[in-house]
């Protein structure tokens, strides 16, 4: 089926990592049909962190987003599935929990923007492009999950 080999870049931040809600969010993207192909546990590098937002670095909340986001240790993650791109944006939310509907991830486990919980790839091509940031092509497994026509039919 078509769009089934769809990856995405899903990071759990510092505080989701501290608030100890890695097992939830791994849950609702597994429950949802979407299989992880990727994980590693990681203090991201400054470096690492300048290069992925490199497109907020005129924000003025930039460096404050680095000094944040290597606060403490983050889970990186790819997870492949249909529209999982598209898709994997909706379970987790708006930017702002206040925005996020309940049921999101955002909306049903933060309360500020500033503490977001989760990361989640926009579009397909900055899907690659973080991926290719953050793993190296052999650390990404492919293999036929048992449950695909379960879930696709």
């Amino acid at each position: 089926m078509a769009g089934i080999e769809e990856r995405t870049f899903i990071a759990i931040k510092p505080d989701g990592v501290q608030r100890r809600l890695v097992g939830e969010i791994i849950r609702r993207f597994e429950q949802k049909g979407f299989k992880l192909v990727g994980m590693k546990f990681l203090h991201a590098s400054e470096e690492l962190l300048k290069e992925h937002y490199s497109d907020l670095k005129d924000r003025p909340f930039f460096a404050g987003l680095i000094d944040y986001m290597h606060s403490g240790p983050v889970v990186a993650m790819v997870w492949e599935g249909l529209n999982v791109v598209k898709t994997g944006r909706v379970m987790l939310g708006e930017t702002d929990p206040a925005d996020s509907k309940p049921g999101t991830i955002r909306g049903d486990l933060c309360m500020h923007v500033t503490r977001n919980i989760i990361h989640g790839s926009d579009s397909v091509e900055s899907a690659n492009t973080e991926i290719d940031l953050w793993f190296q092509p052999e650390e990404l497994v492919s293999y036929q999950n048992c449950t695909d026509d379960c879930i696709y039919g």
